[in-house]
């Protein structure tokens, strides 16, 4: 049976007010049962965030004065945008620390979710034509958007319940702990929201994404300035849903009514969406897709340029905004050491620290985030292709004088390049930011090698998601389990005693810090062996198998 036929015998939608929402808890269902894993996954990734900060802000209340000193810092500009407007900086507890540190990059991680389940059950679906078919049922015009809202709020709620019995479990303030983790809940609604209204102006998803965390860089940058200019935030941290959640001054001196904000917000983004949707056509935007050339750039023929031109927006907002991030974190090296002295002898830092210069001890640290954050765009980049192959752009590309090792190598020429640029940009950030304070030592050739002696560990997370891509692409989602375990080897492996064999399932464990220690060109020329192989093995696979039709 077709679908006009479908459309045809389904029964008719009446237009009244209340019918809007016909088929909601439906399509809630269909959505939760969708996204189970990925839900799941988003969950239990910030609950364990959670758990990894308030462990180490317990182990910093045991000493007296690394909190203190921590509070000191946290004073500076440059910490004060990136974490919080510093209430309870005068008696720096443990609630206090968590409040004004984790709230913003946790609202930023939610909200992030949040924008992305949106669009992918809103404007992705009416994008692929999958939306025409459901709304061919029993189903209302704005059921669609206000059940993808309502899967956003359940996966939200339970961080918020998770994490707020998880605080109160280390022996936190539990109407405090619950305020927090609540508000932070409730911005993430408000993006949502926000995203919500996205889809309906522009008509591609990856328009509507890109206006969803537009927002939220914004509100980001709002929160910063506002808290900049006035102690305890000026007028344009109110301007911020980030910044409603942190006036509620969680652990210092608690108010409710701040999170008001985000719940007049939400309604209010949500009838603006409702009142945009019922004046556009279906499939179409508020804003007209501008038309194109007649014919290509000479520039663009060939897979190599179509994927950079899909590529390069994503690549100069990742590494504009990290780069910002490592700006910011060099522009306190100097000041850093002071503070790390405190809590050297607290087992988390003493591990990570190690016994000599605790400059280069913390660069090092830094390098090694701005490679996670270049490890996160490799993984998202490489496996781009899978998403080129599902919506069948691939298939019609590769019907075209192209081969698919052409084809499949550009795509991964680009994602390794823009790995390089992000990963590199993040580094020589961090050197600016200690150059502006006037710390001139590491030097730039320091922080240059540091950068590169990662690349050939993220060239072989490049070469593992082409060959999982390759022969097994339902596998893809343990490239994301794969960064987690990293991340805890990263930073855990001599806490936690993991023998060699488990460390070395890490590219990252190879590489050393080379400020303090010599590079073993043995384990470089490994890791180049591995992400040849690997490389080797997508390319092998990818000409065996069938590409997905659509």
């Amino acid at each position: 049976m077709t679908a006009a036929a479908e459309a045809t015998l389904a029964p008719s939608v009446p237009t009244a007010f209340g019918s809007t929402l016909t088929g909601t808890w439906r399509l809630v269902r269909f959505m939760l049962r969708r996204d189970r894993v990925r839900l799941t996954v988003w969950v239990l990734g910030v609950t364990a965030l959670y758990a990894a900060q308030l462990g180490e802000y317990l182990v910093l209340a045991d000493s007296p004065t690394a909190l203190e000193a921590r509070a000191v810092i946290m004073r500076t500009p440059a910490m004060i945008s990136m974490t919080g407007p510093g209430y309870g900086l005068d008696d720096y507890t443990v609630g206090a620390a968590l409040a004004n540190e984790l709230v913003l990059w946790i609202v930023l991680t939610v909200a992030t979710m949040s924008i992305l389940q949106v669009v992918r059950h809103t404007r992705a679906e009416e994008e692929s034509g999958r939306s025409e078919l459901v709304r061919a049922g029993v189903v209302g015009r704005h059921a669609p958007s206000v059940a993808a809202l309502i899967t956003v709020l359940l996966p939200n709620a339970v961080i918020a319940v998770l994490t707020g019995a998880m605080l109160v479990s280390g022996g936190l303030d539990a109407t405090d702990s619950f305020a927090m983790t609540a508000g932070i809940g409730l911005a993430s609604l408000v993006f949502g929201a926000a995203a919500l209204v996205a889809c309906q102006v522009t008509e591609h998803a990856r328009g509507a994404s890109g206006l969803g965390l537009a927002v939220l860089g914004a509100a980001f940058v709002l929160r910063a300035v506002g808290d900049i200019q006035e102690e305890h935030g000026g007028a344009l941290s109110w301007l911020s849903p980030i910044g409603w959640v942190q006036q509620t001054r969680a652990f210092v001196d608690l108010r409710w009514w701040p999170l008001l904000l985000c719940v007049v917000a939400v309604a209010l983004l949500l009838m603006l969406g409702a009142f945009l949707a019922s004046r556009r056509d279906f499939g179409g935007g508020l804003v007209a897709t501008r038309r194109g050339r007649a014919d290509a750039n000479a520039a663009l023929d060939g897979p190599f340029a179509l994927a950079w031109t899909q590529q390069r927006i994503g690549l100069l907002w990742t590494s504009l905004g990290l780069g910002v991030m490592w700006l910011l974190t060099g522009s306190v090296l100097g000041v850093v050491p002071d503070m790390m002295e405190t809590v050297r002898d607290n087992p988390i830092y003493s591990t990570l620290l190690g016994e000599g210069d605790l400059t280069k001890a913390f660069v090092g640290i830094v390098a090694l985030y701005a490679a996670f954050g270049g490890a996160g765009y490799a993984i998202a980049m490489s496996l781009r292709v899978k998403a080129e192959e599902e919506s069948g752009r691939a298939e019609y590309l590769l019907a075209t004088p192209v081969s698919r090792v052409r084809w499949l190598g550009a795509n991964l020429a680009v994602a390794g390049i823009g790995t390089a640029v992000v990963t590199m940009s993040g580094v020589l950030a961090t050197w600016v930011g200690a150059v502006a304070s006037g710390v001139t030592d590491p030097a730039f050739g320091d922080f240059a090698g540091l950068g590169v002696v990662y690349l050939p560990a993220l060239a072989v997370l490049v070469g593992l998601a082409a060959a999982l891509y390759a022969w097994v692409p339902r596998a893809t989602p343990v490239l994301w389990a794969l960064f987690a375990y990293m991340f805890v080897v990263g930073l855990f492996a001599e806490l936690l005693g993991l023998p060699d064999w488990a460390r070395g399932i890490s590219p990252f464990w190879w590489v050393p810090n080379t400020l303090v220690a010599d590079v073993e060109a043995a384990d470089i020329l490994g890791l180049c062996a591995v992400a040849v192989v690997l490389l080797g093995l997508a390319f092998v696979g990818f000409r065996r198998r069938d590409v997905v039709s659509t």
